[in-house]
């Protein structure tokens, strides 16, 4: 088998649980809550309970931190001489910004030039150098491009089996947390945190049922699902700049696509509304992606969800205090 092959197997639970022990004392072991807040529990499935995990406590503020921090340990010498570049809606990008700074390694950034200005700032502060393009499908390109120009090493936001890997940790996390829970719910972007949730749970325990929620405007998961295969979507349209993925891509697809019993959409206005609802319950400041999870179990999966043991994702919260009050106004 030659190196290229191997980097496209599947992760399993023992590298699952090595990659969890390489990430202890770096990464946050974050908390799962139950949701039995006032605000919150009405809108829960009928006869369920639900445990959120806090993922936006993370290392660089979100999930990312895991499959980046890895990534960048697997770097060859060579390849941590010539640096690395990424592209992101702005968790990713912070979070290799972070692990990049951790090992002593170069990053360049391409981000959309809407990227919330806290997240240029949280990569700039870390070192990183922060290129902005139009939208989000240019950036992609750009980034394509350096790599090609400058021999980086190109840190993919969800096609690559280190996200896979450090997303699978997260789920033995809350798996350890809740080992009685019966189903998950997860937001998508491009895919890389619900493949490693759903391939952790289900080789843990196959009858554990796995969703995913992703906005109406980046239904980028739900299409290649009714296709029956990934690729570009023909608009991006939402304000939940961490969940619009302009492409999905065979490797994180094909475990989706095994794994995820199911995927919902919901609107910008449903997220509004769970990240004021979380806000007050919980008294975080989450990002639009850090409410789908709940916003999908509260306003589309009530009946497939009714009296089950919910597993929910707050996947991250890297936006600043202006730019939450916005959303929050519908601006």
């Amino acid at each position: 088998m030659t190196q290229a092959q191997h980097e496209w197997t599947l992760p399993t639970l023992q590298e699952a649980r090595e990659a969890r022990e390489a990430l202890a004392g770096v990464c946050v072991r974050t908390p799962s809550v139950e949701v039995i807040q006032d605000q919150l529990t009405p809108f829960l499935p009928q006869g369920s309970t639900a445990h959120i995990k806090l993922e936006l406590l993370q290392r660089a503020g979100a999930f990312k931190a895991r499959g980046a921090y890895l990534a960048v340990a697997a770097l060859s010498e060579q390849q941590r001489r010539a640096g690395v570049v990424a592209v992101s809606g702005g968790n990713h990008a912070i979070a290799v910004s972070w692990a990049a700074k951790q090992a002593g390694v170069h990053a360049k950034i391409c981000l959309p030039q809407t990227a919330d200005p806290y997240r240029i700032k949280m990569c700039e502060d870390l070192g990183a150098d922060v290129l902005l393009s139009p939208d989000i499908a240019q950036a992609f390109a750009q980034m394509q491009q350096i790599e090609a120009d400058e021999g980086r090493a190109m840190l993919h936001p969800f096609e690559s089996r280190h996200m896979t890997l450090g997303a699978m940790t997260c789920a033995l996390e809350l798996l350890d947390d809740v080992p009685d829970v019966e189903a998950l719910v997860v937001p998508i972007g491009g895919g890389g945190l619900i493949s490693g949730m759903a391939l952790a749970a289900k080789l843990t325990n196959p009858a554990i049922q796995v969703y995913g929620v992703e906005p109406t405007g980046a239904s980028t998961l739900s299409q290649a699902m009714k296709k029956g295969s990934a690729g570009p979507i023909s608009e991006v349209k939402t304000f939940a700049d961490s969940l619009g993925a302009p492409m999905s891509m065979p490797f994180s697809f094909s475990i989706i696509q095994k794994h995820v019993d199911d995927i919902v959409t919901v609107e910008d206005s449903d997220l509004r509304w769970g990240m004021d609802l979380l806000n007050q319950g919980l008294k975080i400041m989450p990002e639009p992606a850090c409410a789908a999870s709940y916003v999908g179990t509260s306003r589309r999966l009530g009946e497939q969800l009714a009296g089950k043991r919910i597993g929910l994702i707050a996947c991250g919260a890297n936006i600043g205090r202006q730019r939450f009050s916005e959303l929050l106004e519908g601006a």
